[in-house]
């Protein structure tokens, strides 16, 4: 056993520094890109669509995640604006991220002629993929920890690895690895959204929101264990209901400082209460109107051409029924699903 802590610096390249956490983060991407590549064959959507999303996605969701940060942080900034770029010093909110990915996301599959249902929900376990691997990121960089605990703890209750262990000692102080914990429920959140895109009962639309539900229950109690979260004054009965909902958590963990100058209410835990409650809401409505009358295993049409995904216009016969959802087995004879994608490339 030793103890040693991580370098955040990877290495140099003369004048230029690569930091571990950008390159975690662009391994998080790329895991995200396999999953949405693989699983989108199946519906015949080449692998340049998803390439070209994650082109525009990560910039957004970057920009997102920085300004959203920021916007809760802006005495810091307000007279150093060149620290907002510094995003390699940490500092981003995951919560701006998605918002930014997901006005692109809109954006560029709306342009591209599909269901922006169809292809988030597609995309859905690589979102939550990217933030399994994204927090490790943080880990290196010593940020988004919980509060303090004894080191026996980490070493004898939790049977962390001596390098997690030291690693949260932060100036001598031993703290709770909120990034293993979140990276861990997201893990479980991976799993079940690989089961439920299985399931013939699941409708279009109803992976992400999911996907969102899972993340910000998560979300919720772990933000509760950090110090560094992002807040805000809210009224008295607001913090009574946050307070109340992470009361659970008290038999086994004590609550991270928050500084009471800073803000009463942590704005992660408001968002992902208000996330879930959406999120079941809106998942209910959009079955009760008729809204989510597709289901995730459908083939997916093209609005534009009135094909599914991976055909073409011009090779199909005056005689056939292009609406049809039996096109989309026959579109390739002999080939099944897997050909389809062949001909892609011509409609995206």
């Amino acid at each position: 056993m030793f103890a040693m802590r991580l370098d955040p610096v990877a290495f140099s390249l003369g004048p230029l520094t690569v930091h571990w956490y950008g390159i975690i983060l662009g391994l998080g991407a790329l895991a995200g890109l396999i999953l949405a590549i693989r699983e989108g064959k199946r519906f015949g959507l080449p692998s340049e669509f998803f390439m070209d999303l994650l082109l525009f996605g990560v910039p957004s969701a970057i920009i997102g995640a920085r300004l959203y940060y920021v916007a809760f942080k802006w005495d810091e900034y307000r007279d150093n604006l060149w620290g907002i770029f510094a995003i390699w010093e940490g500092g981003i909110a995951i919560y701006g991220a998605l918002i930014g990915a997901l006005l692109c996301g809109y954006i560029y599959i709306r342009s591209k002629g599909y269901s922006f249902w169809r292809v988030a929900d597609i995309c859905a376990p690589s979102l939550i993929a990217g933030q399994m691997i994204g927090r490790w990121g943080n880990f290196v960089n010593q940020e988004a920890y919980g509060g303090p605990v004894e080191e026996s703890f980490l070493r004898n209750t939790l049977h962390l690895p001596a390098w997690i262990v030291d690693q949260m000692n932060v100036q001598g102080v031993f703290h709770h690895p909120t990034f293993l914990y979140e990276s861990l429920w997201n893990l479980a959140g991976l799993i079940l959204l690989f089961i439920l895109r299985r399931q013939s009962f699941l409708r279009a639309g109803e992976l992400l929101i999911s996907y969102f539900i899972w993340y910000s229950i998560g979300r919720f109690y772990v933000e509760g264990l950090r110090t560094d979260s992002l807040a805000f004054q809210g009224p008295g009965w607001l913090d009574s209901i946050v307070d109340a909902l992470w009361s659970p958590m008290t038999g086994v963990f004590e609550a991270g400082f928050l500084d009471p100058a800073y803000g009463n209410i942590r704005t992660s835990q408001l968002v992902a209460i208000l996330l879930v409650l959406g999120g079941i809401a809106l998942m209910i409505y959009r079955r009760k109107s008729g809204a989510a009358s597709e289901r995730y295993l459908d083939p997916m049409i093209n609005f534009k051409t009135g094909r599914p995904a991976g055909g073409t216009v011009e090779e199909s016969t005056p005689d056939q029924d292009v609406t049809a959802p039996e096109v989309h087995a026959t579109a390739a004879p002999d080939k099944g699903r897997e050909g389809e994608d062949d001909d892609s490339k011509d409609k995206n």
